[in-house]
This record gives C-alpha cells, structure tokens and sequence, in this order.
C-alpha cells in the first residue's frame, strides 16, 4: 500500500487540460506531452476524471463503457503509454470509478429496457409507480420506458439511470472492471458518490417541497451500504491499491464508518462542508462568504478524523467554481489565490490540486445560458428562482457554474491560450484574462502564483510536522483571519492567513509571543517577520523548535 500521507496530488479533467491532436479537445496526448510540467509542480500523483466512452450528458460521469477510453481522448493504447511515462516519473494514476449509474446508451440499460425477465432487468430500479423524490440535475427522479412500461430511477440527469446495487452480478460487474484498471497498473480509484449505492427497500416518499435532495435520506448512506464497500474494498487489499470516496452531504459521524473500525472501506474521503461557506448546496443557494464557516468546515474535520483516519484536502475539482472567485477576490488575484494555497495546503491531510488552480484561474462569465455546457447550470437557470430577472439568474450562473473551472487550461499567450493551435475552435471558451494568467508567464515570474504553489508543496515534503502534526485553531471568531498551527515533537509551524481586503493588525496566541519564529514562507516580498499587521490577503507560515 502507498504512503498516501507523504502525498499530493494533480486532478486532469482531460477535455480541458491539454489537446495534443489538434481538434480543439484535450485529450491523453496532450497529457503525455506535459507529464513533465506535473512532475516539476511536486505533486506525486493524478487523478483523471472519467476517461470512458460516454455520450456526456455529464461529461463522462455517464459512462457507456467502462473497459475503455473515449474516442475524444485517444484510446487504450494510449493510455497506457501515459500510464506508463507517469510510473516513469514517479507518479502514481488514480482513476475515476462510477458505480451509482451508468449513461443510458450503456449496453447494461439497452437490454435492461428491453423485458423485464432478461439477464440484465434487474441491473437498474424500476418501479410500475415512481414515489416523489426529485432528481439533482433535471426535475423529478424517474422516467418512464414504454417498453417496459416501467419507471426508472436516476438520482442526477434522465441519461444516468442508477445503477441496482442490490444484484449481485452488478457488484461482480464492478469488481471485475477495478480488477481491469488494477491488472493494467492503475494505483487506485477516486469513487463517486460512494455514499448513495444502497438505497433505502421499498423508496419510501421523500419530503415534500424541498427539490433536488427531497430523497436524500432514503438513498444515502443506505442500509447495505457498508456491505457493499467491503466487496469492493476486498479487492483493492488484493492490489494494495488506494481508494479515495466522495461522500456528498456526509457529515463527520458517518464518513468515520467509510473510515475506520471495522466497516472501514475507504483511505480517505471528500467532504464538502468548506465548500459551502458562501452558499448551500453550491449550484443553488448562494450568500457572502463567511470565513468562520469555512474555517468550521475545515476545522470540524481536522479534529474528529485526528488519529482515527485520514483527510483529504481541497478548494478546487471539476464540480466547483474557481476559489479565487469565491473565496479570495479577483482585483487581489495572484495575492489571494497564494493565500488560499497556504490556507489549506499545511492542514493534516493528502492535498489535491485541481488542473488550472496552479495558476490562480478565475471564473468565466459568459453572457447567455445557451452558451454553457453544463446540465447543472442549465437545469439551475430554467428551474431555481425562475420568476426572477434571466440578467439575475445569470449572475447567479456566473457565481456557482461548474463550466467556470472546465475553462481550458492557460498554456501561454498565444491564440486559444496554447490549449490547441491557431485556427482550431477549442470545444469550450477560453477566460478572456489568459493572455496574463498563463503557465508560460508564471514559470519566468519567481512572485507567481504557480511558483508559489511549488514552494508550498515542496515545505510540506520537506517536514514532518507539516504531514504528521496534530492541528489546532486559534481566534476561531475573527472573521479576518484563519490561524492554525501543527505540532510534531518539538516542532510547530504556525500558520496566518489574512482574508481581508484591507490591512488588519494580527495578535499571535499566549503560547508563541514570547517565542522566536523563523518566518519560512509569505505570498508578499519584503515580508517583516515581527511586524504584525498583515496586508490584504497575506499568508504567512512559522516554524518554531522548542528548547531541548
């Protein structure tokens, strides 16, 4: 099993990150071509969103074939060499594995739509009457097949039918597809939805008028739920391979079952409640951002999973908007997303960097619904206050799109930011600001917000403390700043992040003033060490030993 502690990793969403064909699509020859810009950043593995054929309702979390790769990407062949330059780097390759649902174009659902006494009926739910429950992308959760006369239940779009979990030959089906991965050389799987595979018997009514998750107590965290994750599990012990869940809407208590103790069928899981610091439920509900809620969701985390498991850490992935956009502020670019990097990068935990978070990509803010792709920010514009202004619902829409953080990647300078050549239309919009937001500048420039990160992940390489230390916050109250240190042995390192707009004076905790500190990194030049009033956004991190 690896040392998944010791490790960061680099997550491609590979339509975006790098088209090597020259059809304005990214694709697993662009990713080969810059293995070697991932390795430089000081990340020790990826992790690639779904790679699979697909018709992309969802963007390939439909997936209509799970033994290969999308045409779009390239095909097993390739892949495999970009599998095996990435080992050659050291870098270890996490797939995206979904079990909840397949696309509706998957051969499973062709011939489960067919009869209702064949091979392949009992792979999904079917219902002669649908209950209540609301899907999370696109209206009510059930569609009606004629050819079966039947109703079938799908948890997000009506192209990702779920799954039936229940059968056992659709848990031996997945089994058999990790071990494809697994016997290629694949390191591991990052799981989605892991929570939602066991839905409650019978689909009891869900609450009323509560829309998108009115079912969510019925088929979350469902009954068999942890029988199932110890198959699955039993064959990544086989392999000694990592398994990484998402677990949305999972509070603390029961992600420890997925955990740790004796239904413990995950190394780590994804949680969510720092990523709704300024909104509920990220596409539907939005308010200012609050600091003390980010740092409760952070912080919750830290101390419950302390000697009992493992955390992962992140601000970004394919699922949300661009953090400087949300968090931080745009006219204070490079100077909050450096902050942001600090803020959660020396927390206890695996950090994962998402393609462009490098760089302090920002949102994009397109100028019509029909020009966005995705279902989600579609689905939220025509149904989610939809009595208000269109101008207003698109405000709402440039704030929380998932399409923000599926923008190309910005290469350099050049036409389409270097993502694919002059003359070639790229598949989705390039943010206008690439000519200054580019991997090209930011290499040459030592203050950027790349350059910044490869010092971040490098310090928590570096140090023990920074991967083994216990965590504890300070000044949880302020709304300014976040404070929080990591102890191991006779080492900590305290770490302050400003959130501010304006300069704010910063008192240290009783137990460090009358300490001496080394200051090892700050995101502004000419940093004063004793000098305690920190300018807008400053991050500043502290080592201190303590007397023998």
């Amino acid at each position: 099993m690896m040392d998944y502690r010791r490790m960061s990793f680099y997550q491609i969403w590979v339509r975006s990150f790098m088209d090597g064909n020259g059809d304005g699509i990214g694709d697993l020859y662009g990713v080969y071509k810059k293995l070697g810009y991932i390795k430089e950043l000081g990340v020790d593995g990826i992790w690639f969103s779904p790679l699979y054929p697909s018709p992309n309702a969802d963007y390939g979390y439909d997936i209509s074939d799970y033994r290969n790769i999308h045409k779009d990407f390239g095909d097993l062949d390739q892949f495999k060499k970009v599998l095996e330059k990435a080992h050659s780097l050291g870098l270890k390759v996490i797939m995206d594995l979904v079990m909840n649902h397949t696309s509706d174009e998957h051969p499973w659902f062709k011939k489960s739509c067919e009869s209702r006494d064949n091979e392949y009926s009992d792979y999904y739910i079917w219902r002669d009457k649908p209950n209540n429950w609301y899907s999370i992308f696109e209206g009510r959760a059930w569609e009606y097949v004629p050819s079966r006369d039947q109703y079938y239940l799908h948890i997000f779009s009506k192209k990702q039918p779920d799954l039936n979990m229940d059968n056992p030959a659709v848990r031996e089906e997945m089994k058999e597809i990790m071990r494809f991965w697994l016997d290629m050389g694949v390191d591991g799987f990052r799981e989605d939805v892991v929570n939602f595979l066991s839905k409650r018997s019978g689909l009891p009514d869900g609450l009323p008028f509560v829309p998108a998750v009115n079912g969510m107590p019925f088929y979350k965290d469902g009954p068999h739920i942890h029988e199932y994750m110890a198959e699955f599990r039993a064959v990544c012990r086989e392999y000694g391979c990592l398994q990484i869940g998402e677990g949305p809407m999972t509070g603390v208590g029961s992600a420890m079952k997925y955990l740790s103790g004796p239904t413990k069928s995950l190394d780590m899981m994804i949680s969510f409640d720092h990523m709704m610091a300024d909104c509920i439920y990220t596409e539907y509900i939005h308010r200012p951002f609050s600091l003390i809620s980010y740092k409760s969701g952070l912080s919750k985390w830290q101390y419950a999973l302390e000697g009992k498991a493992w955390n992962t850490l992140y601000l970004e992935n394919h699922d949300h908007p661009r953090i400087v956009s949300r968090y931080g502020s745009e006219v204070f670019r490079s100077e909050s997303a450096k902050m942001l990097a600090v803020s959660y990068m020396f927390l206890k935990g695996t950090p994962f960097i998402y393609q462009g978070q490098e760089l302090g990509m920002t949102n994009i803010r397109l100028m019509n619904i029909l020009l966005y792709k995705d279902i989600s920010s579609i689905n939220n514009f025509y149904t989610y206050h939809k009595d208000d202004p269109p101008e207003e619902r698109l405000k709402r829409i440039h704030i929380s799109s998932r399409d923000s953080s599926r923008t190309p990647v910005q290469w350099d300078a050049t036409e389409n930011a270097g993502f694919c050549p002059p003359g070639i239309k790229p598949w989705f919009f390039v943010n206008p600001n690439y000519r200054k937001v580019n991997v090209k500048v930011e290499e040459k420039d030592p203050g950027s917000v790349l350059n910044f990160y490869k010092k971040c992940l490098k310090l928590r390489r570096s140090s023990k403390t920074l991967i083994l230390g216990k965590y504890h916050e300070y000044f949880h109250l302020s709304s300014h700043v976040y404070m929080y240190d990591r102890v191991y042995k006779n080492i900590s390192y305290l770490i302050i992040c400003s959130f501010s707009r304006i300069p704010v004076m910063v008192n240290l905790p009783g137990s460090y003033r009358k300490r001496e500190g080394i200051l090892v990194l700050s995101n502004y030049e000419k940093t004063k060490p004793d000098r305690m009033i920190f300018r807008p956004y400053e991050a500043r991190v502290y080592r201190f030993r303590d007397e023998e």
